[in-house]
């Protein structure tokens, strides 16, 4: 394609895109968030053409990960470079993301999200800039589509990067990449290339150079645009949603010190005292209100929904659907209290959550159930070699839950211990008491049946029964004390890591 016409097409694209989401005004200083990499280099250039156009000012800003050495520095050196050749401001920041990332807790990628975007924030919040433009392309929504897709996501996952969030605006949304690149060769404008782009461990960079190439080249040419044009719908329909959750929300929802309550009732039907039409909704549109509702509670509490996921969502409906008065849950940054029909929700205090050695995934423990045995816990499993404990003082019993590489296990396990599939269960798991109505079936019996039955046949005391624990996958019963576990969840020979259940006194 002719250079001119590359560049036409593109700077149309951008003047159209930036119209649609009005993602800038006259007179706006807009920082451009430049990395070096061929995206956020293009960005700037087809910015700096339209600047006189659109009537906006440029600044280049720049952050450093410090995760790469050498190469990190020369990104910088890059950016200011570029910077000073086009004549524009150049703000730039450092931090150890590698440090904060292991104080806080958080993963890599996590850390230096959350630090770069800070540092534009902090830009805004001092007046350096109005706007912050960033390079995502239509290949990263694509990408962002299909890991989302991959990870289990619902519709709101669905809408994928926005065009505009607060002052952070994406111009580039509707361009492809290998558009900019050719772009910045007509140029002779260099950039930097971010080797670990093509790690192929990490799995946006398997879904960049291995999955979309396959299905844009086998399956569907258009598979980005498709992609792209189904995020573009879910924002709408999520806009909508949104407003009508508030709605409810508003509706419902009490707002006390800090702390929000809602009923029992309320929670699990929405929409049972109107307005008219939704008072008529059927059962999965009402489920679909109440998991909203949930979100809706948890980003008001804590200004996003960040770490939790459908999991977390069911658990707080199971919760109001058959929780105990006196007893809690806690959720990641939220605890969850049932007072008789009441559900009263408030922030987790910092550090609260138990964290086992080297990282392993946190013990979610709850306060004491005021019933008789009832108690419930969210169990994330650790990585192999560690055990995550839990303590349910209701009962008196703590819980041992141990991931071991199973080839070195199996020989020497007790046919009597408790063995699941590590990789056949999903996260987040529950240990429970059991509740009426629990079924499964036993390793070694062909039908499921009833646990109350097979608690009556071990001779197992109606006395002893109120806190006989249970452990749930996916609201799925996988173990139960004094029993095989789950047929469907047991080692079996292609197995690679088992989870070893054992539990002592307190």
């Amino acid at each position: 394609m002719p250079a001119d016409l590359i560049e036409r097409m593109l700077v149309e694209r951008i003047l159209a895109t930036t119209a649609r989401h009005r993602m800038l005004e006259a007179g706006n200083r807009v920082g451009v968030g430049v990395s070096g990499g061929s995206d956020s280099v293009a960005l700037l250039r087809i910015l700096q053409e339209v600047s006189g156009q659109l009537g906006i000012l440029l600044a280049v800003l720049h952050f450093n990960h410090g995760l790469r050495g050498a190469d990190s520095d020369g990104d910088e050196q890059f950016a200011a470079s570029l910077a000073s050749r086009l004549q524009l401001p150049f703000f730039c920041s450092r931090e150890d993301v590698a440090r904060v990332a292991r104080e806080r807790h958080w993963n890599l990628e996590e850390a230096g999200r959350r630090l770069r975007y800070g540092f534009f924030a902090a830009l805004v919040g001092e007046g350096r800039v109005d706007r912050v433009a960033v390079a995502h392309t239509a290949d990263d929504q694509a990408e962002t589509v299909l890991a989302r897709v991959l990870r289990g996501t619902g519709t709101a996952g669905l809408a994928a990067i926005y065009p505009v969030n607060g002052h952070v605006v994406r111009p580039l949304l509707e361009a492809r990449r290998a558009e900019l690149r050719e772009y910045l060769r007509n140029l002779g404008q260099e950039w930097r290339e971010d080797a670990s782009n093509h790690d192929q461990s990490r799995l946006r960079a398997r879904l960049r150079h291995q999955v979309l190439p396959i299905l844009e080249r086998e399956i569907q040419p258009s598979v980005v645009r498709h992609l792209g044009r189904l995020a573009a719908i879910s924002r709408e329909d999520e806009a909508f949603w949104r407003a009508l959750t508030r709605g409810r929300l508003d509706a419902v929802v009490e707002r006390e010190g800090g702390e929000l309550r809602i009923r029992c009732t309320d929670l699990l039907d929405p929409f049972a005292k109107g307005p008219a039409p939704f008072d008529n909704l059927g059962g999965e549109a009402r489920l679909g209100v109440t998991r909203r509702v949930v979100r809706g509670i948890v980003e008001e509490l804590r200004g996003h929904c960040r770490q939790w996921t459908a999991d977390h969502v069911q658990l707080v409906v199971d919760f109001a659907a058959e929780g105990s008065s006196g007893s809690r849950i806690e959720l990641p940054g939220v605890i969850v209290e049932r007072s008789f029909d009441w559900l009263r929700f408030s922030p987790a205090k910092r550090g609260s959550t138990k964290r086992g050695s080297k990282g392993s995934a946190a013990v979610n423990s709850a306060a004491n159930s005021a019933d008789s045995g009832g108690f419930l816990r969210v169990v994330q499993l650790g990585n192999p070699g560690e055990s995550t404990v839990v303590a349910v003082p209701e009962i008196g019993r703590r819980f041992h839950l141990k991931v071991v590489d199973w080839h070195l296990w199996r020989s020497d396990t007790d046919l009597d211990k408790a063995a699941l599939d590590r990789d056949l269960l999903d996260s987040p798991l529950v240990l429970r008491n059991w509740h009426p109505g629990d079924s499964f079936r036993p390793k070694g019996r062909r039908t499921s049946r009833k646990l109350k039955q097979f608690l009556r046949m071990n001779r197992v005391a109606v006395s002893d029964r109120d806190g006989w624990p249970v452990l749930t996958s996916a609201n799925m019963l996988v173990w139960t004390r004094g029993l095989p576990v789950a047929a469907e969840f047991a080692p079996r020979p292609a197995t690679r890591a088992g989870v070893i259940i054992a539990e002592e006194n307190i």
